[in-house]
């Protein structure tokens, strides 16, 4: 990891034009002479928009009734990912509400066995939030071996005027250090000109990234949903992409052997805010394998695109688009994080 400071973090977020460009072609210069030039991809499946927690800023939240609730059987799960597997793909993302009930753990328990079952080499990525200790440990067992768990900020402050009682942001560290012992690829995230957030919050989450030592990240800038308490304060859009766009960049010059998932909010904000990503030293792309009826509903904040009907003809139509920016889409790949990789050899020598 390369150490640098607050303030030097606060002036590279500022960069705009010419000088934002030459940073973000250091930062791809980075990705390249660290973890080369590969981009890997991992299929997107978003199984269910049921959430027990009541965030201020999320589509999802419980308390947001017009928007129409599901879950995918596990059944279901499985036959997308049996999708990203005839796409040629090894790695897929799990990805739903929060829900701690007993139901929800064991239905996903079940999903993530089918698919091992059948699919021996996928590498499968959860994202399902906050659980007990015991629960992450069932997960692992059953395959998972990563593991994306947001902190939105790293700002107690600022997480109390995103989140209601009794989200706890201690609760979530924790939750991340749970991750970390157990031995999952541990991965976090900000929303990146969220309300009230400030340059310095923005470097203060950079830092914070370095001292919990992640494996791999997965930030985007922050996008309203009209049916949420947040919608109303004022948004500048371009000033989220830039924002976003040098974000990574800056992780990327910190954290040269990390991998950075380049979000679909870029490219809500940008026809080719993906590529933008990339193009600042994001490494990871996320193609959607949700069932085509179900992706309006998972609508975390408004406008999110909802990609094709054709798993397969997206996937390719993204390696194209990886190959005109020089770089090397790796499908096939898993992507293991070298910086895990890294500590784990480096934890196992001590």
């Amino acid at each position: 990891m390369t150490s640098i400071s607050r303030p030097e973090i606060v002036e590279l977020l500022k960069l705009r034009g010419k000088e934002q460009r030459e940073f973000h072609k250091r930062a791809s210069a980075i990705r390249k002479d660290n973890i080369t030039d590969k981009v890997y991809l991992r299929g997107l499946i978003e199984f269910s928009n049921i959430c027990a927690n009541d965030c201020l800023y999320c589509g999802i939240r419980k308390s947001n009734i017009n928007i129409r609730r599901y879950g995918l059987s596990p059944d279901e799960i499985l036959a997308s990912a049996d999708e990203a597997a005839e796409a040629g793909l090894t790695s897929i993302l799990l990805q739903s509400g929060e829900r701690r009930d007993r139901d929800f753990t064991s239905h996903l328990s079940y999903s993530l066995k089918l698919i091992k079952h059948k699919h021996p080499r996928m590498n499968i990525t959860l994202s399902v939030g906050e659980q007990e200790r015991g629960i992450y440990e069932e997960f692992y067992e059953q395959g998972a071996t990563r593991y994306l768990l947001r902190i939105e900020t790293s700002s107690e402050s600022h997480y109390r005027k995103l989140h209601p009682e009794p989200m706890s942001f201690s609760r979530r560290v924790q939750c991340l250090n749970d991750l970390r012992d157990i031995g999952f690829q541990v991965g976090t995230g900000v929303m990146v000109n969220s309300p009230y957030q400030t340059l310095a919050n923005l470097a203060d989450d950079i830092l914070f990234f370095t001292t919990l030592d992640i494996d791999m990240c997965g930030m985007g800038p922050y996008i309203p949903h009209s049916d949420t308490p947040l919608s109303g304060i004022e948004y500048l859009s371009e000033e989220s992409l830039n924002l976003g766009l040098n974000m990574i960049a800056v992780l990327r010059t910190v954290m040269p052997d990390i991998n950075i998932a380049s979000t679909t909010a870029l490219e809500t904000l940008s026809p080719g805010g993906r590529e933008l990503g990339l193009l600042a030293g994001a490494n990871v792309i996320m193609p959607q394998f949700s069932p085509f009826a179900s992706r309006t509903d998972y609508a975390l904040y408004d406008n999110k695109p909802q990609g094709v009907r054709e798993c397969r003809d997206f996937v390719n139509s993204v390696k194209e688009r990886i190959e005109e920016l020089g770089l090397v889409p790796a499908t096939e790949d898993p992507g293991i994080s070298m910086h895990f990789l890294r500590r784990v050899k480096d934890d196992s020598s001590r």
